[in-house]
């Protein structure tokens, strides 16, 4: 009789135990492995989030990014001002070494034969005209930023190369509600396990312990779900007040995404690099080239009938040339600055989670719930088959019945 009781007892502590089990292994393949893991195209996993990495971070854009950021906010909140400021102090120094390096490299004889007067001429003439020159660059990229920078692509591109940072950016922004289906699944599941175990009383049929481990796996795994999402606003009863678990950390959830956002994706040297490096790269260069190029005959001044003379028509095309390339390489390398990039950050940051706190329920929402949306019904067989499983082992070794039989 007792061993009979305990069999009885074990049904809900089993139900428990596979409800906890299944919604961790739901969690866990939901982000991982990042690369596909198994034999051959068919047998194996991979992480829904990153198997699908691009389409999720499009999502991310779109539902989220999109609606409390455009280019024009994120570009004005970093001061392009600022950024110019502090490339000129970071080339200032370099200025003699610069010109050193570019004159040497394509016209060693003539620079070396230069008197160092007309030198320190063409240096002093540098140091004057950069910020000048920058500025003007500033102001004629500033109308045309739209066309050089594609925030979209910018985000996608980076998360579908990261997948690592795809999964951070929701496991992050997920972590309590992750922890939370985690351990719903023991006690619903032991919830659950009380009705099976009544029934199995009323109907001890070898066939109804797996079916109720089926459903108890799947079940576990919704409620959790409803209880992350649902309601979507806030219902009163009494004097308590119901909301989704996601949904009422939206102010906390919002600092998270957008510091990992702009911290690591929409850094002042990333959006340079999308300017520089991306569909619109030859547009921007044409315009760096342009502005230097400018640099070049405003610095040679008294020198450059000399230097034409000297080096031809073409040699002296082919230096200014020489001088904007050097320009786009140091844009970049000044502006590698962890620091500059911290404070650019910040700025974006705090505009982004602002209206991220602001958005509707409806919009909240979809930061998380395309983790779930995609192949959510594998997760679920998943989780129905592992509780089948044991509702078959409970049949078979405790109750001492042939389930297919």
């Amino acid at each position: 009789m007792s061993s009979e009781v305990l069999g009885y007892l074990s049904i809900p502590i089993v139900a428990g135990l596979v409800g906890w089990l299944t919604n961790w292994l739901a969690i866990h393949l939901t982000f991982y492995p990042l690369e596909y893991k198994g034999i051959g195209p068919y047998i194996g996993w991979q992480g829904i989030i990153p198997a699908k990495a691009r389409r999720m971070a499009a999502l991310c854009v779109d539902s989220t990014l999109s609606r409390i950021g455009s280019v024009n906010d994120v570009i004005e909140q970093m001061d392009p001002a600022l950024i110019v400021d502090h490339i000129v102090r970071s080339i200032e120094p370099r200025i003699p070494e610069l010109v050193d390096e570019i004159m040497l490299n394509r016209h060693d004889t003539l620079w070396r034969n230069l008197p160092k007067p007309a030198k320190r001429l063409v240096y002093k003439r540098v140091e004057s005209e950069l910020p000048t020159i920058m500025a003007g660059l500033l102001e004629d990229m500033s109308p045309k930023i739209t066309e050089l920078f594609d925030l979209k692509v910018l985000v996608i591109e980076t998360l579908e190369k990261d997948r690592a940072l795809l999964n951070r950016i929701f496991l992050d922004c997920g972590e309590k509600e992750f922890s939370f289906i985690i351990k719903s699944g023991l006690w619903f599941g032991c919830l659950f396990g009380i009705p099976q175990m009544l029934l199995w009383y009323l109907l001890p049929f070898s066939i109804v312990l797996p079916i109720c481990g089926f459903l108890v796996g799947w079940a576990t795994n919704w409620m959790a779900l409803n209880l992350i999402f649902s309601p979507l606003n806030p219902i009163k009863i009494g004097g308590f007040s119901f909301q989704g678990l996601f949904l009422q950390r939206q102010d906390q959830v919002s600092e998270a995404f957008c510091k990992i956002v702009t911290e690591e994706i929409l850094t002042v040297e990333k959006v340079l690099d999308a300017m520089l490096n991306g569909d619109a790269r030859d547009r921007t260069r044409a315009l760096i080239q342009k502005h230097f190029e400018q640099l070049v005959d405003d610095a040679i001044g008294i020198v450059k009938p000399f230097t034409q003379l000297a080096l031809g028509l073409e040699a002296f095309a082919e230096l200014k040339s020489d001088t904007g390339n050097k320009a786009i390489e140091l844009s970049s390398t000044t502006l590698n600055d962890p620091v500059l990039n911290y404070e650019r950050a910040q700025k974006v940051q705090a505009l982004m989670a602002t209206r991220m706190k602001q958005l509707p329920s409806e919009e909240f929402q979809e930061l998380l719930r395309p983790c779930f949306k995609e192949d959510e019904i594998k997760l679920i067989i998943i989780g129905g088959i592992l509780g089948t499983l044991a509702g078959s082992a409970q049949a078979t070794y405790i109750f001492g019945l042939n389930i297919l039989g």
